[in-house]
């Protein structure tokens, strides 16, 4: 986003935070596709995704997107009704899916296998994107303090300077629970443990992505004998469910693993921009699809979205009443949620 901006939007942009860091365990995987069954939502993906990829490809070489066939599984009845609906809208717009036996999945599970998915490969990615970054004067810095105006600027103190920002975006969401004010905070995000855990398993899974529609849980094949669980719920609930979920994938023995917060929303869809048009922008809720929305995002961010963008993240802005029912995804259990 930060070099989106600066490159195709002529902003000038500070990165804070801390830039990539290569052996740190994923917060949340890059993925083309999730379990999303708003058109609207699949029209945005089909336009960006291509755009995104030739991006990365050009960036990184073609060695950053890997091509991969995620499975979506589901357990309970609102789950799989949820995955039913994903399967009609993902066949209506172009994708190929066929189902998946149970007997791969589990007794009474539901799944289908999206084929020709991509996932950004962030080891191969990482370097390119920081040397492109330099390229675009576009400087990472841990920041000292930010002092923020009602109205979305800020003072940003940085190496013994004070730089002065016209806008604030928090794109991550340990940015957000940091900075983003208490009385702009809405009523649709809620705070939540999230977990991640390398396993070593003797076995593999179904399929090298699964992704459980009813938490949200996403489980990646590592390397050959490794396995990457991500999800909400602290580590203790992720390993109990990882147990659950690949109990058929043999003994797994936990190699590494992070505890985090992270945020949901209530409705299943992403927030995006200011409350009551004040404070910083901050987008949230986006998932898997966060890095490949990232072009249109930008242009958004910039004033110069179309109208099917405008309109697309208009209606998700953070001071939205209740729970859309116009835009609502399924969010699961929330019994995550802090």
């Amino acid at each position: 986003m930060a070099g989106l901006l600066a490159q195709r939007h002529q902003a000038k942009v500070i990165a804070v935070g801390e830039g990539p860091t290569r052996y740190r365990l994923p917060r949340m995987l890059d993925l083309s596709v999730a379990a999303i069954t708003r058109p609207e939502t699949w029209a945005v993906l089909t336009a960006t995704v291509p755009e995104t990829a030739r991006f990365i490809g050009r960036l990184a070489g073609r060695q950053a997107i890997r091509r991969v066939d995620p499975i979506f599984f589901a357990d309970s009845a609102a789950a799989k009704e949820s995955l039913g609906h994903f399967a009609h809208m993902a066949r209506g717009f172009g994708q190929s899916l066929e189902a998946v036996p149970n007997t791969r999945l589990g007794a009474g599970r539901n799944g289908y296998r999206l084929i020709d998915a991509m996932i950004i490969d962030r080891a191969a990615f990482e370097p390119s994107l920081e040397a492109w970054l330099a390229g675009q004067a576009v400087r990472y810095k841990a920041s000292q303090a930010i002092e923020m105006t009602p109205e979305g600027s800020a003072q940003v103190h940085i190496d013994g300077a004070v730089i002065e920002a016209r806008q604030v975006v928090l794109i991550d969401d340990a940015a957000i629970i940091e900075y983003l004010p208490p009385a702009l905070w809405p009523a649709l995000l809620l705070r939540q443990a999230r977990s991640t855990i390398l396993t070593v398993s003797n076995r593999r899974m179904a399929g090298p992505l699964m992704l459980d529609v009813e938490t949200g849980t996403m489980l990646l094949q590592h390397e050959e004998d490794s396995l990457v669980a991500t999800g909400p719920g602290r580590l203790a609930q992720l390993s109990a469910r990882l147990t659950r979920l690949v109990s058929n994938s043999g003994q797994l023995q936990q190699a590494g693993q992070v505890g985090f917060e992270g945020l949901m929303t209530l409705d299943g869809a992403p927030l995006l921009g200011q409350t009551m048009n004040k404070g910083p922008i901050f987008l949230t809720g986006l998932g898997s699809l966060g890095a490949f929305l990232a072009p249109m995002l930008a242009r958004w961010i910039a004033g110069e979205a179309s109208s099917e963008e405008l309109e697309w993240c208009q209606t998700r802005r953070p001071d939205r009443q209740g729970r859309h029912q116009a835009i609502a995804e399924y969010a699961g259990r929330e019994e995550h949620a802090a």
